[in-house]
């Protein structure tokens, strides 16, 4: 027996920590994975989903082969095909397409992998060289990242280490616990050193729960929260004068507006005591160094933009910034100097302005028929389960008329309506480069083991297609390696040591704006901006009320919020046994005064149901819940609810106010017994 090898590798997911982790492979299988101890930021930790990573890659339902539809649209029944076979139809449907309207083509891909090459290279060369319809990648965060660029010019923010020096931490719209472990032990660090830890989330949280105080406001309602928290900032002069005279713009007007939201009023949007609100700010003005850790969470309402606006904006009244460990982070992923037009090569569009779809309206998209999408291509994400108003997207994957590939690993939701079905690597089996959205470092994914069955990554695929089209651009012969190496511009990175280390730090401040210098286009934290009013929208940040808004509705009288379950993400691990039995099956979480009024009892089977649909669950009451709000745990895959739906068959197409992005936890619903 050969002794056995570690390899190194980056785990893919969408979650800001990136961990760096090693596969032991013993005779060609792996064996063992386990965090990297030699990465600062992984320490030799990874989260229970992506320790049972060797699971998922060696799950006796992996896709093995490319697959044709032999049964209607959405039956889930297919038949193996050769390769060839598989990628010459296509190649010629696509190219009929082509021919005609490329625009009808519609590529659909979000963060299945978060991986530069697998996830963004070869796929947009191909389409960019097709001219098919550009997909506006906006399911997860671009409310939020729109909102950091108008106000702090990127995706940037304090680094994620330094937290742990910090002596008041606000962990706003974040169950870290769940989703941002490696954040939570630097918190549990200050928390040890005597900071105090304020969790801000609708949903009493396992953060919520280890924090020294929650507040659990309404969905939707964090810019009143932010901007009562400035009125207090003002009234008693908890302000750095100086920071704000020379590192921000627009301090008169947005004062003003502050001044209009005293705690009372802020209060009674928000539906937490006054008295709270008074003390969180108190304690924000007067405690040096005061950190925020914001995530996406609180941005998937009508609002969303201009609450991350609002609360971006607080640091630089208090001055926060001057120190390491003050500031705040919603993402890092504007730090990188990722090279992407060498990965993704927009001239391969020579001068042709396609139109764009966006992906969290692709129910509306498929059931136009003015201007349809007749093929759609989707990989590293699934639709007909992450989409909202699910209802519309699956009418729209079930038309028979629509040419519908998909790349992947499982049979999910989506996978049944294809016509073909290729079987894609996981992360253990290709190439790939990782920035992060957490932390500062760039990680290199090595292949520990070879593809199962006929896998192929992302990248081959789509070389495979061009080949088969006639692209003959020499970019289309780039291997994997050869894209991980084109990520960054020569000398940014040194891949050769990135190969033998498994990740390189790079080279940033430790208290980057401490002297102003943001990257807008003032250097300054622009409480106005400039960008914003141009586009005929406020350019201070205000209070957006949801576009259903909490108490708004006799017939739904109940907000309705759906973060994952912790053992989850997205929808990715739902299929993964061992993970499965931890979650139990789909649950809405109520509190015991809603479910009272509703005759509904602790394990019982309920409807959830709004003007959009309905699905049913088990109903827990539970203390994570707050009166008037309730809880749909997802993703689950829509075939393994109790009535194939899950909780997207009930949310909106609705966008946010800024950045066009989906609006999830603004959904009003009513529930009964089942």
């Amino acid at each position: 027996m050969n002794s056995p090898t570690q390899v190194l590798g980056a785990c893919p997911h969408d979650c800001p920590d990136t961990c760096s982790f090693v596969t032991t492979v013993q005779e060609g299988r792996a064996v063992k994975l386990q965090g990297n101890p030699e990465h600062a930021h992984t320490a030799g930790a990874l989260c229970t989903k992506v320790s049972r990573y060797i699971e998922r890659n060696d799950h006796p339902e992996r896709l093995l082969s490319p697959m044709k539809r032999v049964g209607p649209k959405g039956s889930g029944r297919f038949e193996a095909v050769s390769w060839d076979a598989a990628l010459d139809d296509i190649a010629a449907r696509l190219n009929a397409l082509a021919n005609d309207r490329p625009e009808a083509i519609l590529p659909y891909s979000y963060a299945g992998t978060m991986g530069l090459v697998q996830g963004e290279s070869m796929d947009r060369r191909f389409f960019h060289k097709l001219g098919a319809s550009l997909l506006d990648r906006t399911i997860c965060s671009t409310a939020g990242g729109e909102a950091m660029t108008y106000t702090l010019g990127g995706k940037v923010g304090m680094r994620m280490q330094f937290f742990a020096e910090a002596k008041l931490i606000l962990i706003w719209g974040s169950n870290s616990i769940a989703s941002n472990l490696h954040f939570w032990r630097h918190a549990q660090a200050a928390k040890r050193a005597g900071a105090r830890l304020v969790c801000i989330d609708p949903r009493r949280t396992e953060t919520a729960d280890k924090c020294d105080e929650h507040v659990a406001l309404l969905p939707g309602t964090d810019a009143a929260l932010a901007l009562a928290l400035m009125h207090e900032l003002i009234v008693h002069d908890w302000l750095d004068h100086d920071y704000i005279a020379q590192h921000t713009l627009g301090w008169e007007p947005l004062r003003a507006r502050a001044l209009q939201w005293p705690p009372a009023r802020a209060a009674a949007v928000c539906g937490v005591p006054e008295a709270q609100i008074v003390d969180l700010a108190r304690a924000y003005g007067t405690t040096r160094p005061a950190a925020i850790r914001l995530n996406y969470g609180m941005q998937r309402v009508h609002g969303g933009g201009n609450a991350a606006r609002a609360i971006a904006c607080l640091p630089a009244l208090v001055g926060a910034w001057r120190e390491r460990a003050g500031g705040l982070l919603l993402s890092s992923s504007g730090l990188f100097p990722v090279d992407r037009a060498a990965l993704q090569r927009p001239d391969l569009l020579a001068g042709r302005r396609p139109r764009t779809i966006n992906m969290s309206t692709i129910g509306d998209a498929l059931l136009d028929r003015a201007n349809p999408v007749d093929a759609i291509v989707v990989y590293n994400s699934n639709p007909v389960a992450v989409a909202p108003d699910s209802g519309k997207v699956v009418a729209g994957f079930a038309r028979e008329d629509l040419f519908t590939v998909v790349l992947e690993q499982f049979q999910t939701d989506t996978a049944d309506y294809a016509d073909y079905l290729l079987p894609a690597t996981t992360q253990l089996e290709h190439w790939d480069i990782h920035t992060s959205y957490g932390h500062t470092d760039v990680l290199l994914n090595r292949p520990a083991v070879a593809p199962r069955g006929e896998a192929r990554s992302n990248a081959w695929v789509f070389r495979a297609l061009a080949r088969r089209m006639g692209f003959d651009d020499p970019c289309f012969a780039d291997d994997d390696e050869a894209l991980c190496r084109s990520a960054f511009a020569p000398g940014v990175i040194d891949f050769e040591a990135l190969a033998v280390r498994g990740f390189a730090t790079l080279p940033l401040p430790d208290a980057p704006y401490a002297g102003g210098a943001f990257p807008t286009p003032s250097g300054r934290c622009e409480f106005f901006s400039a960008r914003l009013a141009a586009m005929g929208q406020d350019g201070l940040p205000d209070h957006v009320p949801n576009h259903e808004p909490a108490g708004s509705s006799t017939a739904f009288p109940l907000a309705m919020i759906s973060p994952p379950a912790r053992n989850f993400l997205n929808s990715s691990f739902v299929n993964v046994k061992s993970l499965r039995a931890i979650e139990g099956e789909p649950l809405l979480e109520i509190h015991e005064s809603d479910a009272a009024a509703r005759g509904i009892v602790d394990g019982a089977m309920v409807r959830v149901f709004n003007r959009r649909g309905e699905h049913r669950c088990r109903a827990e009451v539970s203390r994570r819940a707050r009166p008037g709000v309730v809880h749909g745990l997802g993703i689950w895959w829509r075939k393994l609810g109790v009535d194939g739906t899950n909780v997207n068959q009930l949310t909106s197409q609705r966008l946010t106010d800024i950045g066009r992005g989906p609006t999830f936890y603004d959904c009003l619903v009513e529930v009964a017994p089942a």
